[in-house]
């Protein structure tokens, strides 16, 4: 049994995975669908054993990119395949920068879905067909997707980005201020700037967002 997640966001989206996913029973273990990228990670935190994660890519609290990144770093033995409605150069050079190893469209039948979580497990990539076409034009055209990459920096110090480094990790002000040689409360400082010049209102939103700006990796 190939036991799987799912993160998406829309109720009627998710039941109809779910319903080609029933098709599988015998093969497919359904685990859980959380919706958003914040609300997974919590959840794999105390689900061990996934295999494979469907993923979403617009999602509110948290987008699919983001998550999937995070995945990769906290949990690299579990694959990662995009399932969406975008086909965009844009959302497939970052989905695969972010460690994602499949990308499919939400159009695709049952049999291929599951076709796709086999290859994944085999260590194939495995992508719908016009995704697989538009990949190949980027790897081609590898400084016209560059050009599309958002570098606004915000006027962030040096020390805000490192700051935002440590808040990717997970590290309250105690242990970001430890790391950095300084106190918690000059910590606290910069995460107001942080939170003032990105414009944003929490410390989830403000990685989402550092990230989504090449700010930091």
């Amino acid at each position: 049994m190939i036991t799987i997640a799912l993160a998406e966001d829309n109720d009627f989206l998710a039941a109809s995975t779910k319903e080609k996913l029933s098709f599988f029973s015998d093969e497919i273990k359904f685990a859980f669908r959380a919706k958003n990228g914040k609300e997974l990670l919590l959840k794999l935190e105390n689900y061990p054993g996934i295999q494979v994660i469907l993923m979403d890519i617009e999602m509110p609290v948290m987008d699919g990119i983001s998550a999937t990144q995070i995945v990769s770093e906290k949990f690299p033995e579990i694959k990662v395949i995009m399932l969406t409605v975008f086909d965009d150069d844009d959302k497939i050079f970052k989905a695969i920068r972010s460690g994602a190893m499949g990308y499919l469209l939400k159009e695709e039948s049952p049999e291929k879905i599951i076709g796709s979580i086999k290859m994944v497990l085999d260590g194939g990539a495995p992508m719908s067909s016009t995704i697989a076409s538009k990949t190949l034009q980027l790897l081609r055209n590898p400084i016209q997707v560059n050009s599309k990459e958002i570098t606004q920096d915000f006027n962030l110090s040096a020390r805000e980005i490192e700051v935002l480094e440590y808040l990717k990790k997970g590290f309250d002000y105690v242990k970001t201020a430890e790391h950095l040689f300084i106190s918690p409360f000059t910590v606290r400082k910069h995460i107001e700037n942080i939170y003032k010049k990105l414009q944003v209102h929490n410390k989830i939103e403000a990685v989402q967002k550092a990230i989504n700006h090449n700010i930091i990796n």
